[in-house]
């Protein structure tokens, strides 16, 4: 055994997972997730919406945006239109989808610290642990913010890209 595993079981402590927690991190599927939504949430309630236009539009990479639809559509929160005409559509009203349901959906429960909702499972010390207190109200405090944003309040009707381009064309570059 290295002395750099060595000393690493030896800071974990006595009966503890070999993995280390870390606070919350917000990946790239959850950012492309959350393009994806916001561009359809500010269309037309009718239109349907190809893959080819959200890649074009919210810069999402066509090797994420697949994936990360067909998650959204088994979750309900999309809807799938087959045929020539086809593409996507939201499964529910835009004001009836939060942050945090897209989060859950694409990456499944949010957890700030494995020890909240592990417990004795992650960390021999959960249960005599002061600091368990700590993150159990930040995690109420995040859980409760982003249940509080919808997808309707971040719609976003000209994408990414085009107002980014409008961006760099109105203000004057800096060479």
């Amino acid at each position: 055994m290295t002395a750099a595993v060595s000393r690493g079981a030896a800071e974990r402590g006595p009966g503890l997972a070999s993995a280390r927690s870390s606070l919350m991190n917000v990946g790239r599927r959850v950012d492309y997730a959350l393009r994806a939504l916001c561009y359809l949430a500010a269309q037309d309630d009718d239109r349907v919406i190809t893959c080819t236009e959200i890649q074009a539009r919210q810069a999402v990479p066509p090797h994420f945006l697949s994936k990360i639809l067909r998650r959204l559509v088994a979750a309900g929160v999309l809807e799938s239109v087959p045929g020539a005409r086809g593409g996507f559509r939201l499964g529910r009203p835009a004001d009836r989808i939060t942050v945090r349901q897209v989060y859950e959906c694409i990456e499944g429960q949010l957890s700030l610290i494995d020890c909240v909702e592990r417990r004795d499972a992650f960390c021999c010390f959960a249960s005599v642990c002061a600091q368990r207190e700590v993150w159990q109200g930040a995690q109420r405090v995040l859980f409760d913010y982003l249940d509080g944003i919808s997808v309707r309040q971040i719609a976003d009707r000209a994408g990414l890209v085009t107002r980014l381009a409008a961006a760099q064309t109105a203000s004057p570059s800096r060479s």
